[in-house]
């Protein structure tokens, strides 16, 4: 049975907030509770960029009760005004005796001033509870606002021996059903999904978000050098979601103007015969894509590897042998030398999905490779 203490209704608070992943664009996905006299007087979960926040949603809920209440939240309270006003503010005018908060908010224009504010007038503020996994509900959001650039996730699915396609390329379906339900899950809380051309030519995805409900779906972004993704591609001609091209200063115009004038974004980086992909994420990230799902073959994987731009990769390994020498495998760059320069995972996440086993994990940069 839980206890029923801070932690516990912070666990709802954080819960609530991880329901809406997905859902608010370049925002933070927060929760918020307020607690007075042993009950629950108010419940809220920012929902979507522009409209209220978690803790609007609480406090109208609570009424009049929200006063001398205590407030749990799962990100520090916004103090400026943006596309709506400062939630500091409404908590004070609501006379709330206490607040709890998980992490303090990275972005500069809050960063410490809102729990500021909220001493200033008299409130009781903690931070802290339950901050890992706060910090990590948002490491989306705490990437793009602190570097300007999107979170990149890695996903890959491979047999055992790293293989993510037979003889013939066919790889139809290495993974199993629960896995693939979670990779459409993955794509609803990710701005954007990225494959390389090759991807494109072999397998014609549609690159949507398919669940037993309606999901969001991401912008579709292609890196695409030299623009050989075909004029009838699904993803050029079905509408289902927005396309972006990635290529090279040096591709046919026309067949760019053709794209364009299908509703597809061409956008141009790199002067080489490759993308120059740490340019093209500063790109997509002026355009408000803070993250982005790669889902790409091994010489796309690779090559974001090498560049050191992906923030978490999500493996599925299936219990399957296919073998092969030339059979292709999740990633394509140059290698180490040596053993002790692998890149290796920290804050490991290991799950079973029926027999499909998924690996998640933080990539360890070596200091040395950032020099």
């Amino acid at each position: 049975m839980d206890v029923m203490n801070d932690e516990f209704y912070m666990t709802l608070a954080l819960e609530m907030a991880e329901r809406a992943q997905g859902q608010t664009g370049i925002n933070p996905v927060v929760g918020c509770v307020i607690v007075k006299n042993g009950r629950m007087v108010g419940l809220g979960t920012h929902l979507q960029r522009g409209k209220g926040h978690a803790e609007v949603h609480a406090l109208e809920m609570a009424g009049a009760e929200a006063e001398g209440s205590t407030v749990y939240v799962t990100l520090e309270p916004c103090s400026h005004y943006g596309k709506t006003p400062p939630c500091s503010e409404k908590l004070i005018r609501a006379k709330v005796k206490k607040v709890i908060i998980a992490c303090e908010d990275p972005n500069h224009e809050v960063a410490g001033k809102g729990i500021s504010m909220l001493r200033e007038q008299g409130i009781e503020v903690e931070v802290g509870l339950l901050e890992d996994r706060a910090k990590y509900l948002n490491e989306k959001f705490f990437k793009y606002i602190t570097t300007g650039l999107p979170f990149v996730t890695l996903k890959t699915a491979s047999t055992l021996d790293g293989k993510i396609a037979a003889k013939s390329g066919d790889s139809k379906w290495i993974s199993n059903e629960k896995a693939r339900e979670h990779v459409h899950l993955l794509r609803h809380r990710h701005q954007g999904i990225m494959v390389g051309v090759g991807t494109v030519i072999a397998d014609n995805p549609e690159l949507t978000t398919r669940l037993d409900v309606d999901g969001v779906n991401p912008v579709r972004i292609i890196i695409d050098s030299q623009l050989r993704t075909p004029p009838d591609a699904k993803v050029v001609k079905d509408g289902l979601a927005p396309t972006i091209l990635i290529t090279t200063e040096g591709a046919d115009k026309e067949r760019a103007d053709y794209f364009e004038k299908q509703g597809v974004q061409v956008i141009r980086s790199g002067t080489g015969s490759r993308v120059d992909l740490l340019a093209a994420l500063r790109k997509l990230s002026e355009l408000e894509i803070s993250s982005i799902l790669l889902e790409g073959g091994g010489t796309l994987n690779g090559a974001m590897l090498e560049n050191q731009l992906v923030d978490r990769l999500v493996m599925f390994m299936a219990p399957k042998i296919v073998g092969g020498f030339k059979n292709p495998g999740s990633f394509y760059f140059e290698g180490v030398e040596r053993m002790s320069e692998a890149i290796t995972l920290s804050n490991l996440q290991v799950e079973m999905l029926d027999d499909n086993i998924r690996i998640s994990g933080v990539p360890v940069w070596r200091k040395a490779d950032k020099e």
